[in-house]
């Protein structure tokens, strides 16, 4: 008799991962853009309160203060929602989508990133979106760990038509194990199998798709 154990554990562990994740984005939202959006409400009160009492200059400072706090949170949740799904991933693909991620963060630390990844054009939308979230995992992780001069990501065709993704850093350090954990749920949605090597000088990580990964 079939164990079913085996598919049902996979599920609660891909299950319990999102959960994480939802819990991780309230937290942020709540102790991030919404205490931020709940302090320019107050000044905006206090604004107004200074207009009326004919406070124009004071008035002006506190608005000042508001708009720029308020600049700075649409840019914290256009962040969150890059990372979420960017845009680019549904309009333009997954190329696209990581060289903006490298552009983007790559910049910032001094990165310099190497795409080689048309082949996942290959993939059904779901499955892009996924494989997107693990590299973008990856590489805040090698981040986190350096940040790493180099990042990689090279997608080819194995014998078997089946598609291997290699993911490389050079940021010192090993990577936490609830981290890995955390890939391979992420890596389990696409039915694909990943391993990760861990050096004095890098990680290389592995992940080979099922050629039927493509129609999902």
């Amino acid at each position: 008799m079939a164990d079913e154990s085996a598919p049902r554990d996979e599920t609660e562990q891909v299950l319990a991962a999102e959960q994480d994740e939802r819990r991780r984005i309230a937290l942020f939202l709540h102790d991030g853009p919404v205490q931020s959006l709940a302090g320019v409400a107050l000044m905006l009160d206090a604004g107004l309160d200074f207009m009326r009492r004919g406070n124009v200059d004071q008035a002006a400072a506190v608005v000042e203060k508001a708009m720029s706090r308020t600049r700075l949170t649409i840019g914290e949740l256009r962040d969150l929602s890059f990372n979420l799904e960017p845009v680019v991933l549904r309009d333009h693909g997954f190329v696209m989508a990581v060289n903006a991620l490298a552009q983007n963060r790559g910049i910032e630390h001094g990165i310099h990133v190497d795409v080689d990844a048309t082949l996942a054009e290959i993939l059904g939308e779901r499955s892009q979106a996924a494989l997107y979230q693990i590299v973008r995992e990856a590489f805040e992780g090698a981040i986190r760990r350096g940040p790493p001069k180099n990042f990689s990501v090279r997608i080819v065709k194995t014998a078997n038509d089946a598609l291997e993704a290699t993911i490389t850093d050079d940021a010192p350090g090993e990577r936490r194990k609830r981290s890995i954990e955390v890939l391979e749920e992420r890596a389990r949605t696409l039915h694909a199998a990943l391993t990760v090597e861990q050096a004095d000088d890098g990680t290389t990580m592995r992940l080979v798709l099922p050629t039927y990964a493509g129609s999902e």
